[in-house]
């Protein structure tokens, strides 16, 4: 007498849990890999992109955590004008805990920075800021022929001497496509020359940035003279879309007849003034 077959279940395959697993797994894990090696061009399109194009990364190798670039200044997206830094800028970006979690990003030229600048970096759901530290001296030097990649005015008057930076504490604070600063930044113009002036040095300058207290997306420049037989006055905001400076420059005295050509270039005359405008 013949049992009656029964069916054998087959080899029980992997059930969906586990496929589910499975997948999510390999999605953390691409995107760990993603991260680890997320190649040096993603930072210089962020770089680029919050400058509006102005400041640029070229050349980027390496990854977002180590790498090098070209420093450039340009005069935006849609400009002609670019002046490079001679060497490579170095960063090593790394997470940090203390004070407070987020990122540390050190940044070394040879070039033009005074040893390692550190800057404390905290990332956010709509962006980002950035903290650079209060410096007991200048964080670098620049030469100020750079400022012509920036286009008009700078690319007409082809500026010698040297810029520096110092500051007791800034930060940067970009939220939905806004960047907002605080603190402040002085930048000394030393020596300043012209290919539109026969004088070896026109003056040394100083321009301040300071936060908007009412909260705008700027930041609030005062120019001044510290030395020299231009004298320059004025102020103006800046933010990364656009700037606007309202001032005047005139002729120390005994110095008239030498700047008088350079006066009616660099702005609209008004008697012994010339009136700047940008923006």
């Amino acid at each position: 007498m013949k049992r009656s077959a029964r069916s054998t279940p087959h080899a029980a395959g992997p059930s969906r849990a586990v496929l589910a697993w499975a997948a999510i797994g390999t999605l953390v894990g691409g995107s760990i890999a993603l991260l680890a090696f997320a190649p040096a061009a993603w930072l210089a399109d962020a770089v680029g992109r919050t400058s509006s194009g102005r400041f640029l990364l070229a050349e980027a190798r390496g990854s977002v955590w180590t790498g090098s670039a070209v420093p450039v200044l340009t005069g935006g997206s849609d400009s002609r004008d670019a002046m490079a830094l001679p060497g490579r800028l170095q960063w090593k970006l790394r997470p940090r805990l203390r004070p407070s979690p987020g990122l540390e990003l050190k940044v070394s030229h040879a070039c033009c920075l005074n040893g390692e600048l550190r800057l404390r970096i905290a990332p956010r759901l709509d962006g980002f800021k950035v903290t650079v530290p209060a410096s007991t001296g200048a964080v670098g030097q620049w030469p100020a022929a750079w400022l012509a990649g920036l286009g008009t005015p700078w690319n007409t008057l082809q500026l010698g001497g040297s810029v520096s930076l110092a500051t007791p504490g800034l930060e940067l604070d970009a939220a939905a496509g806004r960047l907002k600063y605080s603190g402040r930044a002085d930048v000394d113009l030393r020596q300043v020359s012209s290919r539109l002036s026969t004088l070896d040095a026109l003056g040394s300058y100083r321009l301040v940035l300071s936060g908007d207290a009412t909260g705008k997306d700027s930041a609030l420049l005062t120019l001044s003279t510290t030395e020299g037989s231009l004298r320059l006055s004025g102020s103006g905001q800046w933010s990364p879309s656009k700037l606007r400076f309202r001032g005047d420059a005139r002729a120390a005295e005994g110095s008239e007849a030498v700047l008088n050509n350079l006066l009616n270039i660099i702005g609209r005359r008004q008697g012994a003034l010339s009136i700047i405008s940008i923006g």
